[in-house]
């Protein structure tokens, strides 16, 4: 058993593993940043995640945007209990006519908005008159009821059906991001004359949808962070001019112009370096809350329904305008195709609407042209410069100003539109389409939230946001109303404020928005945003009089209120209590402390420390006489000195001697609390999350379903091809085909009934039931059409395993006989040389120069014997494979006769797969040795004493080594033409195999017919 310190070692070590990768995937996971341009008609999304450098979102039928509605398909015949089938985008609108109470679209203009006070929920209703509108219970604003619900269900709030929406988005980022991929981070535009309580809505919305809003940016400036990605200004630094664009946005609900201001600048970097950004700021907004494509649709559809009700037909029947206007389904196609003409006419110049049924089973068919279009739509085109001129003149700029306008918005397509922007600029050469009318906002609601992830690193441009309202404070202090402007409306989002109170006691202040009218003329009303409540102001005052004694009159309260960089209103981001007091007798530190306790205290400095007694007096006794007196009369005088300076110095620093002050401080807590809207209660929430998240459970079951019941349909037909099949049918006894049959005709009968509404269990059951009567048909005639083959493969595999088997056996029987000749040969080459160092040596005349070493090594020297190699497989590894092939051999004679026995309807028990298993088994149990075989031999190193020893050796000697070597080299087994599998190539194909089974063998035979003919002693030479 390990110790308990390693035991512990190990757990820490695997915990720490394991929390790194927890840690690496939820950052992978969160590093995923969707950009989302929320408009009135179409939603468009743009993903960034590692390895999707800044993508559309496609919708599920492969479309850049999808239609901003969700629709309720009603059930039939289903429980009450059960929800209906949601539908997004193109789905949801194609059920406009069928089912125009539960299709909900365009609910952009009822965000915020309360049901009896609002004149936006008015127009909405007319222009939707089939759906039921409500008050929500617990805020009042705009909620529907559902038709496809029963009637006591609650009804649904314009924030729940909008986080459907998004979850839908959502899904499809997470469906393009990959498998097992979480998206939580968005950052959403909005166009700039969002009050607070369309923002907030915004943000219940996604929290709803599970989605964390990193910012909400409005949709001019979104589009100029997308212009800016692809460019670069002039550095204001260097004495350039920075540009001036105006964004005009024109869209399906509202009409908005952004005056940008683009320009470089040159900052600090890190340590002593600069760099240069690009900046992009608000200068100006302005914008018409009405003026759109909708705007325009309904001009159309009032003409198409006058030009209806006056036909001739409709005047016999009496209809009236407001009937047919009120009608749901006929209100549904007329919008409809009000919206084709309008896209029509702006490419073309006329265009024919056709209706069939559109009241009442009356037909209706008009034509109209761009001409007529545009004099219908001139009041609307009188109003496209006021925008325009309200951002010029909160940036205080006039229209000479401006390099160019940038078109953004589906409507800024329409002709007359462009016209009457060319006429206000004066020059066309000013009016750009540089941008992606579409998609350009979207873009850039993504490249902003890219720069505010950490796990991105962008181009740096610094973006600039304004308030686009005046912001202010209301409080109650000395029982009087006061109120305090904080903000303008060109204030920089993030800008922060200290506002000072003389309250001293707890109390409350208000944030709210000063909205201006529509006409400009004046302000509308005030808007109230938050509500902050001090809670420890009375104490704070309190301790602040009784421990550093603070006059009333002295303390001070004080906020800092910011423009929040998320949404852009005002928040309280810190309080605090504070007053001056004297700093005389402020203590020392811990340093000075340990400086007293040594002597370098603020006393030594001061020379105040005085000289204990005792060492006085011991000083004094060890001093001679004559020295003490001298020493007294000097210390007597010095004394006095000293005194007299000391006291010039007190009198001095009495009369420089200021107080000093210190300001303490203590922070106040405080609650903020939602004015704009009654916030929604805990329950609430909470019952909105869980009835999205049973609405998710509905349809995930729905989907299962249906999935088992197209399962179940394409096997029955699958079935019902097979039953024509020949070679399937002759696989089947007579019992199984008629079985099969009936079975097919009882399934295709019972989804054609009841099988159209049954449970999955039910779908599952019935396909599990024809699969099991097919499934064993199809394996006897798979496994008969397969087995010849593979017992083919088999047997050849066996055959040269055992002609390997055999080759190695007689390799061995070589060796053997090689070495014994070998060993007989050794004894009588020592017996040879003993003889001739006894012989008497023979006189040479140059005998004398002979080194003595080298007489000494050549009558010494004997030449070393080696035996022989044998072949380069252990014996295990040969039984290894013999018992494999001795296995497999009696496994397949045994299967082979026992699947003779069987009939063709019998179930197969030899099956090509245990073939195709046992020939890989053994082809692999070979392969490892022929690869052992043809892989060389190690090298032996040299060392250094085995040199030495080399060079020493005679001439004698050197020859009796040299021809050993050559025996040596004679009688190893290599086999150089065999390939070897390095790691990474590609296994071995039986034909291969084979080839290298063969050569393998045919090597071994020459070299058995080389040992054979040098059979004799291999050192008959000596």
């Amino acid at each position: 058993m390990a110790p308990p310190g390693r035991r512990r070692f190990v757990s820490t070590a695997s915990l720490a593993l394991c929390l790194l990768f927890l840690f690496v995937s939820t950052a992978s996971a969160a590093s995923a940043v969707l950009g989302i341009d929320l408009g009135t008609e179409y939603i468009k999304a743009a993903l960034v995640k590692p390895g999707i450098p800044l993508e559309i979102v496609l919708t599920k039928d492969s479309k850049r945007k999808e239609s901003s509605a969700v629709a309720f398909k009603p059930l039939h015949n289903a429980k009450s209990s059960a929800f209906p089938e949601r539908l997004y985008g193109s789905d949801a609108m194609a059920l406009a006519g069928r089912f125009p109470a539960d299709v909900y679209p365009n609910l952009k203009p009822l965000l915020g908005e309360l049901l009896a006070e609002s004149g936006r929920v008015e127009a909405y209703s007319q222009r939707y008159p089939a759906l039921v509108m409500s008050p929500l219970a617990s805020r009042g604003t705009a909620a529907f009821t559902s038709k496809a619900f029963p009637e006591d269900t609650d009804s649904f709030s314009v924030e729940e059906l909008l986080a459907m929406e998004l979850q839908n988005v959502r899904a499809n980022a997470e469906a393009m991001a990959g498998k097992g991929s979480s998206i939580r981070d968005a950052v959403i535009t909005i166009p700039a004359f969002y009050t607070a309580s369309e923002r907030q809505a915004i943000e219940l919305a996604a929290d709803l949808a599970g989605l964390r809003v990193l910012a909400l940016m409005s949709d001019g400036l979104a589009v100029g962070l997308n212009y800016a990605t692809a460019r670069t200004f002039p550095t204001i630094s260097e004495g350039e001019k920075p540009e001036r664009h105006l964004v005009f946005d024109m869209g399906a609900g509202s009409t908005t112009a952004t005056v940008l201001q683009f320009q470089g600048k040159t900052v600090k970097d890190v340590g002593r370096f600069n760099k240069t950004v690009q900046d992009v700021s608000v200068l100006g907004t302005g914008w018409d809350r009405v003026l759109g494509g909708d705007a325009l649709n309904q001009i159309i559809v009032d003409r198409l329904v006058e030009e209806f009700v006056n036909s001739p037909k409709v005047k016999t029947l009496g209809f009236k305008a407001g009937d047919v206007v009120a009608h749901g389904r006929a209100a549904a196609k007329l919008w409809k195709e009000a919206e084709r003409i309008r896209q029509v006419l702006s490419a073309n110049s006329e265009t024919t609407a056709s209706f069939e049924g559109l009241y009442e089973d009356v037909d209706f068919r008009y034509k109209l042209s761009r001409a007529d279009f545009e004099k219908m739509a001139s009041s609307f085109a009188n109003r496209i410069a006021e925008p325009i001129e309200r951002a010029l003149a909160m940036a205080k700029l006039s229209i000479k100003d401006l390099d160019t306008i940038v078109l953004h918005g589906g409507m800024s397509r329409t002709p007359f539109v462009q016209k009457q922007l060319e006429r206000l600029l004066g020059d066309p050469a000013k009016l750009r389409s540089n941008v992606n009318a579409d998609e350009s906002a979207v873009f850039g609601a993504a490249f902003k939230g890219a720069s505010l992830s950490p796990s991105f690193r962008v181009k740096e441009i610094r973006a600039g946001e304004i308030s686009g309202y005046a912001m202010g404070l209301q409080w109650q202090s000395e029982e009087k109303e006061r109120q305090q402007k904080l903000f303008v409306p060109t204030s920089l989002v993030g800008a922060e404020k200290s506002v000072p109170f003389k309250n001293l006691k707890d109390f409350s202040f208000s944030l709210h928005q000063l909205i201006p009218s529509v006409d400009g003329s004046g302000e509308e009303g005030v808007q109230q945003i938050s509500k902050v409540t001090t809670q420890n102001l009375t104490a704070s005052v309190a301790q602040l009089s009784e421990n550093f004694g603070c006059a009333t009159a002295d303390i001070q309260t004080r906020f800092s209120i910011k423009l929040s960089a998320m949404d852009g209103l005002p928040e309280a981001v810190r309080g605090s209590v504070s007053c001056e007091v004297d700093d005389s007798e402020k203590k020392g530190g811990v340093v000075d402390d340990v400086k007293g306790f040594f002597g370098f205290g603020s006393n030594a400095k001061k020379g105040e420390q005085d000289v204990l007694a005792d060492e006085k007096d011991e000083k004094d006794d060890f001093e001679p006489s004559s020295s003490s007196e001298k020493s007294s009369s000097s210390t007597s005088s010095s004394s006095s000195k000293s005194a007299k300076a000391s006291d010039d110095a007190s009198s001095e620093a009495e009369k420089d001697k200021k107080p000093k002050k210190r300001t303490e401080s203590i922070y106040l807590s405080f609650s903020t609390e939602g004015e704009s809207l009654p916030p929604v209660s805990a329950s609430e929430l909470k019952r909105m999350k869980e009835r999205l998240s049973a609405f998710d459970d509905s349809d995930k079951a729905r989907r299962l379903r249906e999935e088992a019941l197209n399962n179940l349909e394409a096997y029955t037909y699958r079935v019902r091809d097979l039953l024509e099949d020949e070679s399937f049918m002759d696989a089947a006894s007579e019992a199984e085909k008629k079985d099969l049959k009936k079975k097919q005709q009882a399934t295709g009968d019972w989804l054609v009934g009841d099988g159209a509404s049954a449970p999955r269990a039910d779908l599952r059951t019935w396909l599990k039931d024809l699969k099991a009567v097919v499934e064993p048909i199809e394996r006897r005639k798979i496994e008969e059409s397969r087995r010849p083959t593979q017992i083919s493969v088999l047997t050849e595999a066996l055959d040269q395993t055992k002609s390997l088997l055999d080759m190695i056996k007689e390799q061995y029987r070589q060796a053997e006989e090689v070495a014994s000749a070998a060993s007989s040969s050794s004894l009588s080459s020592v017996a040879d040389a003993e003889t001739q160092t006894t012989a008497a040596p023979s006189v040479d005349d140059f005998a004398d120069l002979e080194d003595s070493t080298s007489e000494s090594s050549s009558t010494t020297s004997v030449p070393p014997v080696k035996i022989p190699q044998g072949p380069a497989y252990t014996q295990e590894e040969v039984d290894s494979v013999s018992s494999i092939w001795e296995s497999t051999d009696t496994w397949l004679k045994a299967k082979v006769e026992e699947q003779e026995k069987l009939s063709r309807y019998d179930n197969p028990v030899l099956l090509s797969t245990d073939l195709d298993k046992r020939a890989k088994e053994l082809r692999a149990a070979v392969m490892s040795l022929v690869q052992k075989k043809a892989r060389p031999p190690p090298k032996a190193k040299s060392t250094a004493k085995a040199k030495k020893a080399k060079k020493a050796k005679s001439t004698g000697s050197k020859t009796t080594s040299s021809s050993a070597t050559g025996t040596e080299e004679d009688s190893t087994y290599t086999v150089s033409e065999t390939p070897v599998r390095e790691e990474g190539q590609e296994r071995m194909t039986d034909e291969q195999l084979r080839e290298a089974v063969n050569r393998a063998m045919e090597d071994d035979r020459k070299k058995a017919g080389k040992k054979a003919k040098s059979k004799a002693s291999p050192h008959d030479e000596l």
